[in-house]
């Protein structure tokens, strides 16, 4: 699902000489009213490279990649790199100080033992952050990914640093993009709230990567989320568990399950095969029940999970990689790459929130 983090309340945080903000509903503030806002419909017909970039109208947007890697050694490791664009009203896009749009940048690396996250905060239109499309380039300060060669998502270079950290990849692809949801319409609720929504999940990734000053030479599958809204979520949505799966057969899966503060959770999914064909999953279809729980910043949070799908006989285990991979930024979550075992082998990334 990839709906990111607290845009709204990084609007509220940066924007001192702004009209205030709207009170918070919902998790971070995106169950709040955006009526000013483009609202997202069923129907829309996507186009590319044009929507690499940035969609004036909409609320919210990011660009968010997650990466799950090994050393020559086996030893393995998780990468994540988010860039979020927030409108704090809708209008144009202007030069200068007037613009009227805020970026958030997270950067976080995961090993067994050690996890690091950092942030970035930028104001736009003064060229400290932004996405461009020809050829493609999202970045903040001197976090960057940007194309390589022909200009298009298929060659990249994804790097970003931080105190204790740093990370220098490429990541190629020669698989399709992927529509999430109904082509592209991702429901959020049964009241109808959704985002637009494609992935890249067929990255493979290669570079270098350091922790607390030992660098390691890495590789391996990574997934990119793009995603824009103006109000996806409701007001009674506490926060969210989500799972992108690179399965050893070479398929992918995507699933989230929207807690909400009474009733069941929205649970909803896609299942893409090996050549990008995606298939809808609903969540009659899906059994996602937490299992073990762990302690990360002196909160709870379910670090292992049981997965089955029936249809496509899944039935799978998945345990994160460090349970203590918490987000400890001013908006706090965890993320982090999980295993996985039982009927299909393979890894992932797990983010949860409002916990």
């Amino acid at each position: 699902m990839r709906i990111k983090l607290g845009v709204v309340l990084l609007a509220m945080l940066l924007s001192g000489c702004d009209d205030p903000a709207p009170a918070e509903k919902g998790f971070a503030g995106l169950g709040g009213e955006a009526l000013a806002f483009t609202p997202v419909v069923p129907g829309r017909v996507f186009s590319f490279p044009a929507d690499h970039g940035a969609h004036e109208g909409f609320r919210i947007e990011w660009w968010y990649v997650t990466a799950n890697l090994k050393d020559d050694q086996g030893r393995e490791f998780g990468v994540q790199w988010t860039l979020f664009r927030s409108a704090l009203k809708a209008t144009p896009e202007v030069p200068g100080w007037g613009n009227q749009t805020l970026w958030l940048g997270h950067a976080a690396v995961t090993s067994a033992t050690t996890h690091h996250a950092a942030e970035r905060y930028a104001r736009g239109g003064v060229g400290q952050a932004g996405v461009n499309v020809r050829p493609f380039n999202a970045w903040i300060d001197d976090w960057q990914f940007s194309s390589q060669g022909s200009g298009g998502l298929d060659d990249l270079k994804l790097s970003a640093r931080d105190k204790g950290f740093s990370y220098q990849l490429r990541l190629t692809s020669t698989g399709p993009l992927v529509l999430q949801g109904d082509k592209g319409f991702s429901q959020k609720s049964e009241q109808g709230q959704a985002s637009y929504y494609y992935s890249q999940p067929f990255f493979q990734a290669r570079g270098s990567l350091e922790i607390d000053g030992k660098t390691y030479q890495v590789s391996g599958p990574a997934w990119l989320d793009r995603e824009w809204s103006s109000q996806p979520l409701t007001a009674d949505q506490s926060g969210w568990d989500w799972f992108s799966l690179h399965l050893d057969n070479g398929e992918q899966v995507m699933l989230y399950r929207m807690r909400q503060k009474h009733g069941a959770p929205y649970l909803t999914g896609t299942w893409i095969d090996a050549q990008g064909q995606t298939r809808l999953l609903h969540g009659a279809e899906i059994s996602l029940t937490p299992q073990d729980s762990a302690k990360a910043a002196g909160r709870s949070v379910p670090v292992s999970w049981s997965i089955k799908i029936p249809d496509k006989q899944l039935d799978i285990v998945i345990t994160a990689l460090n349970p203590d991979a918490w987000m400890d930024l001013r908006i706090p979550y965890w993320e982090g790459p999980v295993r996985l075992s039982g009927s299909h082998a393979g890894q992932g990334y797990l983010e949860m929130t409002g916990y």
